[in-house]
Order: C-alpha cells, then structure tokens, then sequence
C-alpha cells in the first residue's frame, strides 16, 4: 500500500480484527450505559430516605422520580442532530460531565424542588450520552459483529441497576443517602477525565464531513497500521440519499416509515418495561402474594438482559427485524400468561423471568438495529430520536397501569392490556421491514437477509 491508495473506512475495519484499541472504546462506553442503570436503580432506593429526612409524603415524591425520564427524552431528542453537525466525541463528553456535575450537585440538595431540577438536568445529560454512546460505538464495528457488541454494551444497564441497589443498600446506612449521588456524579468524572484523553472521533463521522486525512489516518492506525500508509479515505454506504444531515435523513422520504416504525417500537417496549417493573410487586401483592414474595418474583423481571448477547449475535447472521419482532411477539405471549398464572408462585417465576429475558433482549437490541438502518450522517439523530420518543413509553407505561387499576381491572386484565404493547411492537419492526424492501434500499442488518 502507498501513500497514493484510497481506503474505504468500513472495508479497512471489517478486515481488521476487534483489537485493544476497539476495547477501549468499548469500555468507556459501556461504563456509560452502567452509569445510567445506576442512576436509575438508585434513585429508588434514597427515596425513603427522601421521606424520612423531609417529611414527605409519597405523592410528594412523584416529580423526583419521573424528572430524569423527561430529562432523558429532552437529552436524546436534542443530541442526536448536535452530533450530526459537531462530532460524537464532543457530545460524549459533554453529557458525561454534565450528568456527572448534576448528580454530584445534587447530593447537596436541600428542598424536593431543588432536587428535582438536577435530577431532570442529570437525565438531559444521561439522555445525550446513551444514544452517542451506540453511535459511536457502532461506527468502530466491523459489520460482522456490530448487533452483538452493541448488545453486549447494553447489558451494562442491568449490571448498574444491580449494582446501584447493593451500593445504595451498603451505603446509606453509613453515610447516608447524599452518599449514593456523590458516588453518581464523581464516577462520570472521572470518566470524562479517561473520555477526554483517549476517546477519538468517529472515523466515518470525520469522512462524511470532510475532516483533515492526517486525523483520520492517526485514528485509523490506532486499529491497524496499514492506515498510515494511505493518502486518503472515502466511505461507501449501501443507504438512500437524501442529501440532508440530521433530521433531513431521519424525516425523509427513504427514511420516515422506517423512523416512526423504530419510535412505536421503542415507545411500546418502554410501556411493558416500565409497567411491569413499577407496578409487578404491589399486582402480585393484591393477588394475593406476600410482599417479600412478590418483590422477589418481580426482581426476576429486570435480571433477563443478558439474553441481548444471544440475541446479538442471531442479528449478526440473519436478519435483524424479524429476530426482535419474535421477542416482541413472545413478550406479548409471556406478559400475557403472567395475568394467567395469579395464585401460582412456581409458574410465576418461571414466566415472570421468561418474560423479562425476552423484554430485555428485545428492548437492548432496539440501538443496534437503529444504527445499522441510519447512514453516518443521520445515524447519531435517529439513535437519539428512538431513545428520546421511547423515553415517553416509560412515563406512559406508569400512567397507563395506575388508569388501569383505578378502572378496577382484574389482575388478568392489567397484563393482557399491557401485553398489546408488545403485539404493537412486533408489527411495527415488520412494518418497517416491508417499507425498507419495498424502497429496494440494503441496509445491512436493518433490512431482509
């Protein structure tokens, strides 16, 4: 190779093997979606705390605990064009330092409104790090493998839950509960210190606009030294043009079934997730489960994310929509038996658990197909854009069960309702998977092998 030759980004990462300098990526950015598991598990767990030190009431607590939901959706919903337009590693690391900032920043919160506006700006920064995270990380895969390290990454979201109740549950009793948000906010700052050092930017973001060879090389010869003999890059993506950047691809003509189809999907997902783990304990307690009993069938729900790795590397080799349509439509299946099984605690666990392996697997595996539909210059938009319109599936999620039992409906009952999310969800991604074949677009794993 000389310094002549013209390497094509995609097809240089795709020959090289997933190295050290891959892996590192990899971890900064798992160590986000880790963060944001633990930001979400803890703020439970100070909640009593909360009521305890203040005064409260539980309704009282009710702004505190949906404010990072909505900062979450505001967070995704404005980073995805931002990186589009200025780069993944800038936006990366401005959300680490801001929801680091804000969450240190609240543990030294004196009033419940106080604590509510950091929590919501400590969501917009979670919010703008989540979906970055993905992109970044799935423009530094080869095609072989992208479905199953971005899964891989996502199961950092079970594994910061867990760990956010140990720590809370070890921590609050010696230090109290302002110790759980330090340790929150000081991690993403030490992070950033580690993201501002090594973290690149993306090689195809840095093609698509038109960066200098010279940085592009640099970072390409991190992964192989090949790179630094070539005297330029192109990138060739098998996408529909669009011309736009941003929300011009995501909202264009190619594109728009396909993004509303991914937003349903999302949306309804985070319906059954958040129904199911905000209400499961006090259902099967009023069925007629012990409280113990019915928290430990419910923890069941959460701990099914590592099926996102299987169903990872079944995205790699076949077809993507109709891989997480399935664990969709035997989610809907498996919430729905939930309803069936009231008074049965053996059968309980047992589908209490299926039910979250393949809620988990399904709802983890969302990011890896959204990236792989976006061409680069509208991947970081509609990654962000999925996450922020599902972030509402969550809040609706909680509203709709609270409807639901305030119209007196039977156990039964509540989990079929919330068992259609899941129905909804399947024919959304096969929709979408019908519109992109009739466009006669090939995306990779997004579209029909």
């Amino acid at each position: 190779m000389n310094r002549q030759s013209v390497i094509d980004i995609q097809s240089f990462i795709n020959e090289q093997p997933f190295g050290g300098f891959q892996w590192l990526i990899f971890f900064m950015c798992f160590v986000i979606v880790l963060l944001d598991g633990f930001d979400t598990a803890a703020i439970g767990f100070i909640a009593p705390s909360l009521l305890n030190e203040w005064h409260l009431t539980k309704p009282d607590l009710a702004p505190v605990l949906s404010a990072a939901l909505f900062g979450l959706a505001c967070g995704a919903l404005g980073s995805g064009p931002l990186s589009d337009r200025l780069g993944r590693r800038l936006l990366l690391l401005g959300a680490v330092v801001l929801f680091g900032v804000a969450c240190l920043a609240s543990a030294f919160s004196s009033s419940v409104g106080e604590l509510t506006v950091l929590r919501f700006i400590t969501g917009v920064g979670l919010g703008a790090a989540m979906p970055n995270a993905v992109t970044m990380m799935g423009e530094f895969c080869p095609d072989r493998r992208r479905a199953t390290t971005i899964n891989l990454m996502f199961c950092g979201f079970p594994l910061g839950a867990a760990c956010g109740g140990f720590l809370a549950a070890w921590l609050i009793p010696h230090f109290g509960w302002r110790s759980v948000l330090m340790l929150g906010g000081a991690t993403p700052l030490l992070l950033g210190i580690l993201v501002l050092a090594k973290m690149p930017e993306s090689v195809r973001f840095m093609v698509a606009n038109g960066r200098p060879v010279e940085r592009i090389r640099a970072t390409l010869s991190r992964i192989s030294r090949d790179a630094a003999n070539a005297g330029s890059f192109a990138m060739t993506e098998t996408a529909l043009q669009t011309g736009g950047k941003g929300l011009g691809v995501v909202l264009s003509g190619p594109y728009i079934v396909g993004s509303v189809m991914l937003w349903i999907a999302y949306f309804m997902g985070l319906v059954i997730f958040y129904a199911s783990i905000n209400w499961m304990p006090l259902l099967l307690k009023d069925a007629g489960l012990s409280p113990r009993t019915a928290t430990l069938i419910s923890a069941l729900f959460p701990l099914g994310g590592i099926g996102a790795v299987l169903s990872g590397v079944l995205m790699d080799r076949f077809n993507a929509n109709r891989i997480i349509a399935a664990c969709y439509a035997l989610t809907a299946v498996s919430v729905y038996c939930i309803g069936q099984a009231a008074g049965n605690v053996g059968a309980l666990v047992v589908i209490v658990f299926l039910a979250g392996v393949l809620m988990n697997t399904a709802q983890s595996s969302m990011p890896a197909l959204a990236a792989a539909f976006y061409p680069t210059e509208g991947r970081g938009t509609g990654v962000a854009w999925m996450l922020g319109v599902g972030r509402f599936g969550g809040i609706a999620g909680s509203f709709l069960v609270a409807e639901l039992t305030r119209r007196h409906f039977t156990f039964s009952g509540v989990f079929a309702t919330i068992a259609v999310a899941g129905v909804l969800s399947c024919a959304a991604l096969l929709i979408m998977r019908t519109a992109r074949r009739n466009t006669g677009a090939a995306l990779g794993i997004g579209t029909g092998r």
